[in-house]
């Protein structure tokens, strides 16, 4: 039997959580491609996009800190759930922004959107190592992040063409809808014992003292090379991934001249990409040594970034979705090795505040990198951005190398962990 499909039959409180994962995600493409949509539609600037894609960064590396310190101290199931509903109410308001002309409050609502999203993106990678068994965690992680990817092609799909055929109402409405079915699913997560609470208990001095908490959580990722390498791949991708999201929307309005429709196939074919470097990934993953994944990693990200340059000058439709799946594909093995071994060696009482602080840092940098993008794509070339854009993202290449090479990221021992919990440090590494 194919090992997702016998991990789905046999785990239900993964079952549940699959479930909510793919509404939810698909809910947040078809959100995505109306809001980036309707913004170019409104004002023909690519400036707008990239203050909405602001709008959204600057919520989560703000908030970041504090989700991770929050799904470390409470109930992760209750903090996720908790997210849906709210990220449930502002979808909704979304459809107070179709019949405007101004666009403040696309920016206001995708802030609000992205504020709330840490505490689930967070939460889900936290319990993960907790609802999958040791010989089960490495198909959940790759399952998770093929579904994202699947979910990404077909949201930006069903997305740009719903949109195109029904209008930004039918997308806004959906979105809110599918949190709902994500914050079910997760009510529905079983565990015995101490259940979806973290590890660490906290005495009354502690619980006024986040910061504290926060900084300790540094200090954890500091002290381990691996996890900390790996966060800085997330950075130095982010160098140029900031720019790609602006592009993506620039390049099917713009570029392509192919309205919603266009920027829906461009992100659906990245989709696809990702999708084939995950299940390469998970092939590669129960063979590859732990110098062999390091080795995989520089060369995942020379692919990347060679594939979006040629991508970025690409005349032909057709063949520039060829190039920004081979791209994506890069990244996607990368991604799940990464992931792989963040879930095996992350300590259970610093999950939320790891999984927090790599996503907040990614954001930061996108940000800037977002910023360089819009304000360029008043003067310059979405085609040159491209080409920029790609450079740079491959530069993590480098980075990775010279710490590999210079003996920098030696294999981190196993962590201690709660004998009650399902953790994967007898497997071998990805």
């Amino acid at each position: 039997m194919n090992p997702f499909v016998s991990l789905l039959r046999r785990n239900g409180n993964y079952r549940n959580t699959w479930v909510g994962q793919i509404v939810s995600e698909v809910g947040d493409h078809f959100n995505n491609i109306a809001v980036f949509s309707l913004a170019v539609a409104t004002t023909k600037s690519g400036l707008v996009v990239s203050g909405i894609m602001l709008a959204r960064a600057i919520p989560a590396i703000l908030i970041g800190p504090f989700a991770g310190v929050v799904l470390d101290r409470f109930n992760r199931k209750h903090v996720m759930i908790a997210s849906d509903l709210f990220r449930a109410a502002v979808a909704a308001c979304f459809m107070l922004t179709v019949h405007r002309k101004d666009t403040w409050l696309l920016y206001l609502l995708s802030g609000l959107l992205m504020a709330a999203s840490p505490f689930f993106t967070a939460g889900r990678a936290s319990i993960l190592p907790a609802i999958a068994t040791k010989d089960e965690l490495h198909t959940a992680n790759s399952l998770t992040q093929t579904t994202q990817w699947t979910t990404l092609s077909i949201g930006a799909f069903l997305g740009g063409t719903s949109v195109a055929q029904f209008g930004f109402e039918w997308a806004f409405v959906f979105n809110a809808a599918s949190f709902l079915i994500s914050a079910l699913c997760i009510a529905r997560l079983r565990l015995p014992g101490r259940g979806f609470n973290p590890t660490r208990s906290h005495t009354e001095a502690e619980v006024v003292r986040p910061w504290h908490e926060y900084k300790e959580g540094l200090r954890y990722m500091r002290k381990r090379p691996l996890i900390l390498g790996i966060g800085g791949i997330a950075v130095g991708w982010a160098t140029g991934g900031g720019a790609a999201q602006i592009l993506f929307s620039i390049f099917g309005e713009l570029v392509f001249d192919r309205g919603p429709a266009g920027i829906g196939t461009i992100w659906g074919c990245a989709g696809v990409g990702l999708i084939c470097g995950s299940f390469i990934a998970y092939r590669l993953g129960k063979r590859l040594s732990f110098e062999g994944y390091k080795q995989a990693i520089i060369v995942c990200y020379v692919v990347h970034g060679a594939s979006y340059v040629v991508f970025s000058q690409m005349r032909n439709f057709g063949l520039a979705l060829v190039f920004i799946a081979l791209s994506r594909a890069a990244v996607g093995v990368s991604s799940v090795l990464n992931m792989a071994q963040l879930l095996r060696h992350v300590d259970d009482r610093y999950r939320g505040r790891v999984f927090s602080t790599i996503e907040s840092a990614q954001w930061s940098v996108m940000m800037l990198s977002m910023t360089g993008a819009g304000i360029a794509s008043q003067s310059v070339d979405a085609r040159t951005i491209g080409s920029v854009a790609g450079i740079l993202s491959s530069t993590t290449a480098v980075f990775w190398g010279w710490a590999h090479w210079m003996g920098r990221l030696p294999q981190p021992a196993s962590e201690g962990v709660d004998p009650a919990e399902v953790e994967v440090h007898g497997e071998p590494a990805a």
